[in-house]
């Protein structure tokens, strides 16, 4: 089976060499501005905030990143990258050559999908923020598409296995995505209340029955 598909940055300067210092640098930036994004929020981060925490200069930020927008971007291509491979490994284990129920798709799908407190915190700002620029705007869509593109051939394969096929990709897809970021907040909201838990599987139960069918049915 092919790997997951890595969702690319837009915008992006040209490549440059990258050699180990390089990588280990960049890698450092986008741990402390997931740290700080998280406790101050992205609207409030300072560019020197950064710096100090990954131990750097603004120099050294600027030989990685254009801007706070490019930062951010790189850090959601790792992050969905990384989300897709685990959901995408969901498809090796033992127990998924036993379903027979759509419910039993949608637990596996979800035990991929970690809740995220602090990513979710993050990306919301930065979606506030991108819907008041219209350039971010349209990569915020572009990879959400993206996204939902590199996800949907893992749903419709758990469906085949118990007969299901989905009839419209493109509404599966964005019902996903618009039911996961509904129930995150709930979830995240009362992370005690396990009846939101619960609800969310039932949502992204009724999404995946309204957009699949029987095979024989086609």
């Amino acid at each position: 089976m092919a790997g997951p598909r890595t969702i690319e940055t837009s915008a992006a300067p040209a490549a440059k060499r990258v050699t180990k210092r390089r990588a280990e640098t960049r890698q450092r930036m986008l741990q402390a501005a997931y740290e700080v994004f998280a406790e101050q929020g992205f609207g409030r981060t300072r560019l020197e905030q950064i710096c100090e925490r990954a131990g750097y200069t603004r120099g050294a930020f600027y030989s990685q990143f254009t801007s706070m927008d490019e930062l951010f971007l790189t850090m959601w291509a790792e992050r969905s990258t990384q989300m897709l491979a685990d959901v995408t490994a969901v498809l090796d284990q033992d127990p998924i050559t036993d379903l027979r129920e759509v419910r039993q798709v949608v637990d596996h799908f979800l035990a991929a999908i970690p809740l995220d407190d602090k990513w979710f915190r993050i990306s919301l700002e930065f979606t506030a923020h991108a819907l008041r620029n219209p350039d971010l705007r349209k990569i915020m869509v572009a990879r959400e598409a993206a996204i939902s593109s590199a996800l949907l051939p893992v749903v419709e394969t758990l469906l085949s296995r118990i007969g299901r096929t989905i009839t419209d990709h493109e509404a599966l897809g964005q019902a996903l995505i618009a039911v996961q970021d509904g129930t995150m907040t709930q979830c995240l909201m009362e992370p005690a209340n396990p009846v939101n838990i619960e609800r969310r599987a039932d949502l992204f139960l009724r999404v995946v029955l309204s957009f699949s069918i029987e095979r024989q049915q086609v």
